[in-house]
């Protein structure tokens, strides 16, 4: 059979989920017994509470006798790893851009990843179906987007289709009947090269994606290059540099089959496949017969751009929720994330039971915790810290790219708080009715803990996509940005009455009967300095009347953050403790001051 490898490429929420959903329908994925899934590709619970693809997902579809591996990669760019590493196994992309917004910095990672690979894309412009739709405008900055990018004269010559992923069609033209998907098929059979492999008999598959599955144990996931593989044939493991990794044997072949995994018990070079039998390959390493030292070449991962230490939790309240506590617990998963994840880095901090764990971003980090809270850690994490670096004797700093689509009656305030984290405008243009797009370049330290505040400034209809940009000389310090905080000075359940008292001073985080302890924060002061206070303080009661008076207190009520903004918030001398069933602000000390 011949083998078609893709995959499909865009920026968060223009659609590339929901097209794999209409492909597996039409190509007959789902059986007569099962029932359609919407997102199916987005397997796990976060990404089907948050709406966005996470881990990349491996599927595929039988179209006039050639099978297509259709590949859903991640449309955020804090998950950029994913994309990077899947790219080597395919041979051509899919574009996917909104037919409103256009190109974003996503789509602009993305297919410079790919171009740089040689891939020649096809670009299909989805939701052509939106009220506010202009396919014609965005096709033609998808064009410049490829000519800034350096796009070849071949690659510049890519094939357009229109769609409505959702609604499961596609046409060359807007004018065409709009029945199907055939047009999208048919296209990938006449432009994307079949499935590049190499002249010999031995096997050779590059690792791409590693996963633990309860019954095989450790599997790993990539492209067989060259070469038959059967099941309980020995090979070696081999690291970009030849050297000697494991030896071992195949104890199971799975290949991707419309949305189920099916054994085989031989694979033929071009497809996609899954391997059980090897403990310590990872990803970038290639499988080689046990006479070969064939290194098949992987694109190098883009370094990451932010830190934050993962430690134990020392606070009052350790062991109440969490089952997995202790360092080596924590170390332990977020090794074995790191092994998996290449755009993740973990190290142990030598000076204490903790480890450094350096990413992309904020809502990369995000996910482990939540992840990890969902497993049944308890742990303490720092602020993000960006990671610089030294060049030429010069301390360098990593700056962002920031798209803003804002309410034209919101641009002047978003331009002022930009500026002031020495934001340098490069772009500012009308995106629609009543609707402004201001484009920065801004340090990334800065951004840290903006995105609540920019909600705030915009009445929560701003929208704020980042990209990595480069790294460039050091901006400067900034001013703080965050007010003092309320910590308790005291352990025990918290009184309405102490809070009546307390809410005075600022916004309050929790209400009356929960429990605090000395040096968890319980609220933001309404100065910038910080203010120790006791919130478990009681009402001398004299009578039953004063005791009927304190029930009567009435509290605004409490603000809660989410985790990302939790995150955020949090600043050098402070921690947040995660839990299965709670998240606190700490002080790092805990010791109450006067």
């Amino acid at each position: 059979m011949i083998f078609k490898n893709i995959a499909i490429i865009a920026h968060v929420d223009h659609g590339k989920t929901t097209l794999v959903d209409s492909m597996l329908k039409q190509t007959g994925s789902f059986s007569a017994n099962q029932t359609p899934i919407e997102r199916v590709m987005d397997s796990n619970d976060l990404e089907k509470e948050r709406g966005i693809t996470i881990m990349a997902k491996c599927t595929s579809v039988v179209w006039k006798d050639t099978r297509i591996n259709i590949i859903d990669t991640p449309g955020h760019s804090d998950f950029g790893g994913e994309v990077e590493r899947i790219l080597g196994m395919v041979d051509s992309v899919i574009l996917l851009v909104d037919a409103s917004e256009g190109p974003m910095p996503q789509t602009k990672f993305v297919l410079k990843k790919a171009l740089e690979l040689n891939l020649r894309p096809i670009v299909v412009i989805n939701k052509v179906d939106r009220q506010d739709e202009r396919a014609d405008e965005v096709h033609s900055e998808v064009f410049d987007l490829f000519a800034n990018l350096g796009a070849s004269d071949e690659q510049l010559d890519f094939p357009t289709l229109f769609a409505v992923g959702r609604s499961g069609w596609a046409v060359k033209d807007l004018k065409d009947e709009r029945k199907d998907l055939s047009p999208l098929f048919d296209l990938i059979l006449d432009h994307v090269p079949n499935a590049t492999t190499i002249e010999d008999k031995e096997p050779a598959l590059l690792i791409s994606m590693i996963e633990n599955d309860d019954f095989l144990g450790r599997i790993v996931t990539g492209k067989l290059y060259c070469g038959n593989l059967k099941t309980n044939l020995p090979l070696k493991a081999i690291n970009q540099s030849g050297d000697l990794i494991e030896q071992g044997r195949v104890t199971k072949i799975i290949a991707f089959r419309g949305i189920s995994k099916v054994p085989l018990e031989e694979a033929i070079a071009g497809d996609i496949i899954s391997i059980a039998g090897f403990s310590k390959a990872t990803v970038s390493d290639v499988l080689v017969g046990l006479e070969s030292n064939r290194i098949i070449k992987t694109t190098p991962i883009d370094p990451p751009t932010l830190t934050m230490t993962f430690s134990v939790n020392d606070s009052p309240f350790t062991k109440q929720d969490g089952t997995k506590v202790t360092s080596s617990a924590i170390g332990e998963r977020l090794y074995k994330e790191a092994e998996g994840n290449v755009a993740i880095k973990v190290s142990k901090n030598p000076n204490n039971d903790a480890f450094e764990v350096s990413c992309r971003g904020e809502l990369q980090l995000g996910v482990l915790i939540e992840t990890m809270r969902r497993e049944g850690f308890e742990f303490s994490i720092s602020r993000p810290k960006v990671l610089f670096i030294e060049k030429d004797g010069k301390k360098m700093e990593p700056i962002e790219e920031a798209i803003i689509d804002v309410d034209d009656a919101y641009s002047g305030v978003v331009m002022e708080k930009m500026s002031k984290r020495k934001a340098e405008i490069v772009e500012m243009r009308p995106s629609g009715v009543g609707k402004t797009r201001l484009v920065f370049k801004v340090p990334s330290r800065t951004l840290i803990g903006y995105q609540p505040e920019f909600l705030t400034d915009t009445k929560g209809t701003g929208i704020m996509n980042r990209i990595f940009h480069a790294y460039e000389p050091y901006k400067g310090d900034i001013d703080q940005q965050r007010n003092g905080v309320l910590v308790s000075t005291e352990q025990g359940e918290v009184t309405a009455y102490a809070l009546d008292n307390i809410e005075k001073r600022g916004r309050l985080f929790l209400s009356p009967g929960e429990q605090v302890y000395t040096g968890m924060i319980i609220g933001e002061h309404s100065r910038e300095n910080d203010l120790y206070v006791n919130p478990v303080k009681g009402k001398q009661l004299t009578n039953v009347r004063a005791a009927g008076k304190d029930d009567a207190v009435q509290l605004a009520a409490p603000i809660k953050h989410t985790l990302e903004t939790a995150i955020s918030y949090i600043q050098d001398d402070e921690m947040l403790e995660v839990t299965p069933k709670n998240f606190r602000f700490r002080k790092k000390s805990l010791k109450a001051k006067a």
